[in-house]
């Protein structure tokens, strides 16, 4: 398709889709907002929309590429529908409910042959890459992870994030948590974990999480959604050659206390590019290790009841 604006119809017009994913579609040379799906939206002004997906697939063969932008729960019945459909998929984090899901998925899409994208949007931001190329060849001594937030200020609304299902704490954390498997060069697992569920909900708003890498160096996670003030999204990695610590959510990347690289946000600009270079080999990228990491945090977690939250 050189030249042509690839149509795309986005599922699920939630607060992600409106802030992110349809700024950098206007503003995309490789795609265009052909239609949106969501049954509890009225729409965009100027795009085609429907309130089933069916209804989109039926009416709208053309569209070939969707991305999804719903709550996790629930989404496998539409991301499956769109791939028996033939249509080629972007799923925005986390991927699915359950590391299942996302691998049935993933089979689903290869079978068929069709393109399927698991998209961790913090893996794009300004100095990810280049903190990845700095550690490749260092030896990790410790890490530690503060990912804090205040939820009423980014989330304001979504009840879903506090239902089973909805990860909670962990819905920015996993962000925190894909930047880590993409720069480090070992790989991680979670040793223990501490969760803090308030009365009234049925995921954390926050938790502590012990990993340690296969080489033995142990990894420190802290999770807040109870945060008042400037959000703190840092990655801090002890080397044998010095300290690597990425700011604002990776656009900001330092050695030793001297900024090396910091840049403006782009990382749903990134997530596009990527898509479509999938779009054009045909491949698929449907890393689950964050989501696994969140499972196994629920799995081994100690749970902390805490006092009643409201949105």
């Amino acid at each position: 398709m050189t030249g042509e604006r690839r149509p795309v119809a986005i599922v699920g017009l939630g607060k992600i889709a409106l802030d992110q994913h349809v700024p950098v579609l206007s503003d995309s040379a490789d795609f265009r907002l052909a239609a949106t799906v969501d049954p509890n939206a009225a729409g965009i002004a100027g795009v085609e929309h429907f309130a089933a997906l069916d209804e989109m697939l039926d009416a709208r063969p053309d569209i070939r590429a969707l991305s999804f932008c719903t709550p996790p729960q629930g989404r496998f019945d539409l991301a499956r529908r769109a791939l028996e459909a033939g249509r080629q998929v972007l799923l925005e984090k986390s991927p699915g409910a359950s590391v299942a899901e996302v691998r049935a998925l993933a089979d689903l899409a290869r079978d068929r042959g069709l393109v399927i994208f698991a998209t961790w949007h913090s893996r794009f931001a300004h100095a990810v890459a280049e903190a990845r190329h700095w550690l490749k060849d260092r030896k990790i001594t410790g890490a530690e992870i503060i990912w804090k937030e205040d939820v009423r200020y980014w989330h304001p609304g979504q009840k879903w994030i506090w239902r089973a299902g909805g990860l909670g704490v962990f819905d920015p954390g996993i962000n925190a948590l894909s930047v880590l498997t993409e720069i480090l060069p070992e790989p991680a697992f979670v040793a223990a974990s501490e969760l803090h569920f308030p009365e009234s909900c049925e995921t954390p708003i926050a938790a502590r999480v012990q990993m340690r890498s296969v080489g033995g160096a142990a990894i420190g996670v802290e999770l807040d959604w109870r945060h008042a003030g400037t959000p703190v999204w840092d990655v801090r990695v002890e080397t044998d050659a010095g300290t690597l610590v990425l700011s604002d959510g990776g656009a900001r990347l330092a050695i030793d206390g001297a900024v090396r690289s910091e840049g403006p946000d782009a990382e749903y600009a990134g997530v596009y590019a990527r898509f479509a270079e999938l779009l054009a080999t045909g491949g698929q990228d449907m890393d689950d290790r964050p989501l696994m990491h969140v499972a196994d945090a629920f799995l081994l977690g100690r749970r902390v009841v805490t006092a009643p939250f409201s949105d």
